[in-house]
């Protein structure tokens, strides 16, 4: 596939993983819809791909909203006029324990992790089986598989809301198919400017690691740009973990 024209949507875009991903794409040629709560640095993100030569659109948006992700959709393709990736990456955590959370901060974990990959899946989907063509990629965690650990972002709301993408990415790889290609991927422990939690206790954390060093966000980018654009591609409904073999989840 070339990469030349098409257009991608990035939630959680700002900062962090999402801006990496954002940037990766812009560099294989991707004009970008960016999405995030964080307007100073979603500009700066959209700057920053402007240098590249590439297109951003950008978006102040909370990531829940059913509403507001159609109209993005809808705008996105008044600009574009097509959609072909998409990646799902915006979350939150929720560092609550079941004794402890309240059903609001439950239900915030479960929507802006989960129900937002449902919300722009559902209005981008349309598109790209007209188009005859889609990728999407969701962002999970490696606590979707390990249940988590007693970190700030890992407790048991998160970690549910994080499992729900794996299940929601095999059933709609099946419903959406041979068309759009849906995967999921589950990061480690990844080094970004925001987690001070994991600068803090590297290196316990790395004695646990094959690889033997933390993950960075482009470790991450490199499989989404590669799932955007690969051909031929044969993998859907998967869920795929850049972790350097973390073992002692």
């Amino acid at each position: 596939m070339s990469a030349q024209q098409k257009v991608a949507i990035v939630t959680g875009a700002a900062r962090g993983i999402g801006k990496a991903c954002a940037m990766d794409l812009a560099r294989a040629g991707y004009s970008l819809v960016l999405v995030d709560l964080l307007e100073k640095e979603l500009a700066d993100t959209a700057e920053e791909i402007g240098t590249l030569g590439q297109q951003a659109l950008t978006f102040i948006a909370d990531v829940s909203s059913h509403r507001r992700a159609g109209e993005i959709v809808a705008e996105t393709i008044q600009s574009f006029g097509r959609i072909d990736f998409l990646l799902n990456n915006a979350g939150r955590s929720a560092p609550v324990g079941i004794l402890e959370i309240s059903e609001d901060d439950f239900d915030r974990a479960i929507a802006v992790n989960l129900k937002s990959c449902f919300n722009y899946i559902q209005h981008t989907a349309p598109h790209m089986l007209r188009q005859g063509n889609g990728r999407i990629v969701s962002m999970s965690s490696l606590n979707a598989l390990s249940g988590g650990v007693t970190a700030a972002v890992s407790r048991f709301a998160y970690a549910a809301a994080k499992a729900g993408i794996l299940g929601m990415t095999r059933a709609l790889a099946k419903e959406l198919g041979p068309v759009i290609s849906i995967n999921a991927i589950c990061p480690g422990v990844i080094r970004t400017e925001i987690d001070t939690n994991v600068t803090d206790r590297a290196e316990e954390v790395i004695k646990g690691i094959a690889l033997g060093r933390l993950g960075c966000a482009d470790d991450v980018a490199r499989l989404v740009t590669f799932l955007a654009t690969s051909e031929p591609c044969f993998m859907t409904g998967q869920t795929l973990t850049v972790d350097g073999f973390q073992f002692n989840v």
